[in-house]
């Protein structure tokens, strides 16, 4: 986003986007982890970026559009929880940047199921 005032210009890097996305989608109820996939893996070694996991967004002049890849809980309807993590990432971006969040694209990568979490934990302090 960039926006031209009297004062001077105001840019939001996707990378924001991205990290207010992210952050709004863990807190939203159902939500396990988020996924990463193999071609975030190899951008993240081939450039040296730090990738948002499971986040991409497009930044325009004054819309966004998001896509997001999550695992979710065992046993809650995968519906529900992708319509309600729609509307928090929409809500969040719009309320924190005054874009227009013209879509939020939601893959579930997997399923999480409650005996599997202290090892994906571990893995993570690795």
């Amino acid at each position: 986003m960039t926006e031209d005032l009297q004062t001077g210009i105001i840019r939001i890097s996707d990378d924001v986007v991205a990290t207010i996305a992210g952050l709004a989608a863990l807190e939203t109820p159902g939500i396990a982890a988020m996924s990463g996939g193999i071609s975030e893996g190899l951008a993240k070694r081939l450039s040296g970026k730090n990738v948002q996991k499971g986040v991409s967004v497009e930044v325009g002049q004054l819309e966004a559009a998001i896509d997001l890849r999550i695992i979710v809980h065992y046993g809650i309807p995968i519906q529900e929880v992708c319509r309600q993590l729609q509307l928090n990432v929409r809500e969040s971006v719009e309320n924190m940047t005054g874009l227009h969040v013209v879509e939020v694209n939601v893959k579930v990568e997997g399923v999480a199921f409650k005996e599997d979490e202290p090892a994906e934990e571990a893995q993570r302090l690795k």
